[in-house]
């Protein structure tokens, strides 16, 4: 089967390799889209701790199984996957909290991922969507799963304001999901000015290019600050506005990944007696109200601007994701998969 693997830093090479032979108990998906993410980037450019040349990248997966396991969906099923490896046996995943295991793994990144024809995978992982429901916005539902988390963590109420830092594609997730369970105003703060057309574009209120997420969240509450501020964007230049921008007694969730210790003024969280929240991935229920926001179409998710491309092209989609043009680029495993 035609595979993408990862042989060098910054180097992807389509090869042909054996279609995996799943495990006693495990599926056979073929993939139809597979989603490019900032991990996948950092994968790409030798950054990441875990990854191993010679990996088949690729955790936001959408497919059907072709060959069923005992148990979970049957073949012809269309299915997303919830890509998280636990170990089963340390303490959170004892207690239930399987996606923060000490040692949490991931397809894609700790064994091979979906940029690839097809792909073996365990049916606890699979989740069935209905017939009919476009796999390319199914695709999403990985990510999305990310932003209900983080929503569902900040204990949202109905009417308050909410500031989100970052519009890339969790912020815009976070931002919208926030808002269907019942923020009043969702203020988004973005440097680049597509991504802050496009917030416009879907409604949201958009910090001026010239402007910071704090003195927007003061501006329209009055001096008070936003209710629950949201970190989507995990660069240490947003640190300060995490903290300032939020009212006392507020929320600050952490979703986005820093990828080295920021910052925080800890005498703000102390005077304001803030709560600070960190997010890491989703639970498996996290993942099924995602597919309910994309069936239902609640969110208006086929608004967000995507790009596939072919499997044969998925260097290209890498260089496309990490240009920032598209909120999501996607590669299409299927031969001559769609193009768009």
């Amino acid at each position: 089967m035609p595979a993408v693997l990862w042989t060098g830093d910054d180097t992807l090479e389509l090869r042909d390799v054996d279609i995996p032979q799943p495990p006693p108990g495990w599926a056979l998906v073929e993939v139809a889209y597979t989603g490019i993410c900032g991990t996948d980037l950092a994968i790409v450019h030798g950054k990441h701790p875990r990854a191993r040349h010679g990996l088949i990248l690729g955790h936001e997966i959408s497919g059907r199984v072709v060959r069923a396991a005992p148990t979970g969906p049957q073949a012809g099923s269309s299915v997303v996957v919830e890509p998280l490896i636990s170990c089963g046996h340390c303490r959170a995943c004892r207690r239930g909290d399987t996606h923060v295991c000490r040692d949490l793994g991931l397809y894609g990144i700790d064994v091979p991922g979906s940029l690839a024809r097809y792909v073996a995978l365990p049916p606890e992982v699979l989740h069935e969507v209905p017939a009919g429901v476009d796999l390319r916005l199914a695709t999403l539902v990985e990510p999305l799963a990310v932003a209900v988390h983080a929503v569902d963590l900040a204990g949202l109420r109905e009417g308050d304001t909410v500031a989100v830092a970052g519009a890339g594609p969790i912020g815009i997730l976070t931002a919208l999901t926030a808002r269907h369970a019942g923020a009043g105003r969702v203020i988004v703060s973005e440097t680049s000015p597509a991504r802050r057309a496009l917030a416009e574009r879907l409604g949201l209120t958009v910090v001026p290019a010239r402007g910071t997420l704090t003195a927007t969240a003061h501006e329209l509450t009055d001096g008070e600050g936003a209710d629950v501020t949201f970190d989507a964007a995990g660069h240490p230049a947003v640190a300060p506005d995490l903290t300032a921008a939020t009212r006392v007694g507020g929320t600050v969730v952490i979703v986005a990944v820093h990828k080295e210790p920021t910052p925080v003024d800890l005498r703000e969280v102390c005077f304001k007696e803030l709560v600070i929240r960190g997010v890491r991935v989703y639970t498996s229920d996290d993942v099924r109200r995602a597919i309910g926001l994309v069936v239902d179409g609640s969110l208006g998710l086929d608004r967000l601007p995507t790009r596939v491309f072919p499997l044969a092209e998925a260097a290209t989609a890498v260089s496309a994701a990490r240009a920032a043009e598209y909120l999501k680029v996607m590669v299409a495993s299927h031969e001559g998969g769609e193009r768009s």
